[in-house]
């Protein structure tokens, strides 16, 4: 196993619960973890999956194979004999192999038909830094709290951190844990954490990372959870290891598709200077597809601080608008956006940065039959040209869990800063199987597993927001995550 280059880190939130608590809100609400995994490599992969359980340095080893483009899943609640996790496992893994891997976890919640339907989703991390940053921590805000871990990325070394959580006002509160062993990590549930006096918390967190006894930086990475604590919302992201002065976000939504509206938490991550921020977005108004812009602004945010930006607010936003948004700063910032409505609670991450090619590991589609009777989801990909030229020839291909080509989506032109929207069914292909993507009904010998790959021109700068929704009686639930550069 090349582990040192070839190895993702699946940053806390693996979780496999006791199934005996049912709750009707989302927080205390038990969650197993399914791992989908994609092969974004030109050969079989050898896959290794160490386990850890929180502050545990002694794994539980799982190897699994999967063939070049396929996209597969490991339910942690349904492994082989000799690799059963203990009921309760609460923890972190590494994977690796010999062909590079991407991975995002999926938050199942558990018993499966309860109140709670929607699954939260976080991508896994090749890369990691002495610091994270989490752009919003809540406790008792909003309706929601945040759990949140932080992974120690080091090959052998343990770890002592520092969690600094900045509030909106008042004073940071922080919080030290030492000897972290090696590929574990820590948990911080701020309903329950003891550090934080008051009845509420809205802010932002910093986490910073040396070698247990010494002053060397050390390797972290982090997830969160956000949990509704009177409804079933819940939703996960990625931390960061560090800013950028202008960000990109593939999805902008005000008043459109049942009320559904977009917000963004912006994270001024420069110790020492305060931040002047801009939001300008560009889109559509969905009912005309006429062109609509608009903009918003902050002044003056503290270092370590978070300012809020809702799409309705902004100054030439109104109802029924679809589009992307960028935003850009005089400091470095970290965005995290969110979509909210009646039903619907999501997260994933601005980007700094775009790619000529993008991994999403868990892609599904359903028909009306298998999704209208809440068994199955549907995966909607909205794709955002961030460079300054127009991107003309990409595509997007849909693998099934053995890797085969099911259908390809040639994109039209993106314009810069615009973006096109895909699912399975407007790929040209074969259309049972896309109508039934990443289901046992369009797999090879059946079961669940299903990829795609967004595929631009060399030097072209996209990036992805997949989201993923799940049809209920009370309506549509659903959650997003980043699409992840390929290498």
């Amino acid at each position: 196993m090349r582990r040192a280059k070839l190895a993702t880190l699946l940053g806390g939130l693996m979780m496999l619960a006791s199934t005996s608590m049912v709750s009707a809100q989302a927080y205390g609400t038990p969650f197993a973890t399914s791992v989908t995994y994609q092969n974004v490599g030109t050969a079989e992969a050898q896959v290794q999956f160490n386990f850890y359980n929180e502050k545990s340095g002694s794994p539980t080893t799982v190897n699994r194979t999967i063939a070049a483009g396929a996209g597969s899943s490991l339910f942690v609640g349904g492994l082989g004999p000799g690799e059963t996790l203990p009921t309760g496992f609460k923890g972190s893994a590494v994977l690796s192999s010999n062909q590079p891997i991407v991975a995002t976890l999926v938050q199942i919640p558990q018993p499966t038909d309860g109140p709670v339907r929607n699954r939260p989703l976080s991508n896994g991390f090749r890369e990691a830094s002495s610091n994270v940053l989490l752009a919003t921590v809540l406790k008792n805000q909003f309706n929601f709290n945040s759990i949140f871990s932080i992974q120690n990325a080091e090959a052998t070394n343990a770890i002592d951190i520092e969690v600094r959580l900045v509030p909106v006002s008042g004073p940071a509160i922080t919080i030290s844990e030492t000897n972290i062993p090696a590929g574990s990590a820590k948990y911080y549930d701020m309903g329950t954490l003891s550090q934080v006096t008051s009845a509420s918390f809205n802010g932002s967190a910093t986490v910073t990372a040396v070698r247990t006894g010494t002053q060397t930086p050390a390797n972290i990475v982090g997830s969160a959870i956000e949990q509704q604590t009177n409804g079933v919302g819940t939703y996960a992201f990625e931390g960061v290891t560090g800013g950028a002065s202008k960000i990109f976000v593939a999805t902008a939504l005000c008043d459109v598709f049942g009320g559904n509206r977009t917000s963004y938490a912006v994270q001024n991550v420069d110790p020492t200077n305060n931040a002047n921020i801009t939001v300008s977005y560009q889109g559509v108004n969905n009912l005309t597809q006429a062109p609509v812009s608009g903009s918003a602004s902050a002044q003056n945010l503290a270092p370590g601080a978070k300012q809020s930006f809702v799409a309705c607010d902004a100054q030439g936003i109104g109802a029924e608008f679809t589009g992307a948004a960028t935003i850009e700063s005089n400091t470095p910032i970290v965005v995290i956006a969110k979509v909210f409505g009646t039903t619907r609670g999501t997260a994933w991450l601005g980007e700094a940065q775009g790619s000529a090619r993008l991994a999403l590991p868990y892609v599904r589609y359903s028909s009306n039959e298998n999704f209208l009777n809440n068994s199955r989801q549907r995966t909607f990909i909205a794709i955002q040209n961030v460079g300054t030229a127009a991107v003309t020839g990409a595509r997007v291909e849909y693998r099934d869990k053995d890797g085969g080509l099911v259908g390809t989506h040639n994109l039209p032109s993106i314009a810069p800063g615009a973006k096109v929207n895909t699912n399975a069914t407007l790929a040209t292909g074969d259309n049972a199987k896309l109508l039934d993507f990443g289901n046992p009904e369009a797999n090879p010998g059946g079961g669940f597993g299903g990829a795609a790959i967004v595929i631009g021109p060399s030097g072209s700068q996209l990036i992805a927001v997949a989201r993923v929704e799940s049809s209920t009686a009370a309506g549509p639930v659903a959650e997003d995550y980043n699409g992840i550069a390929i290498q």
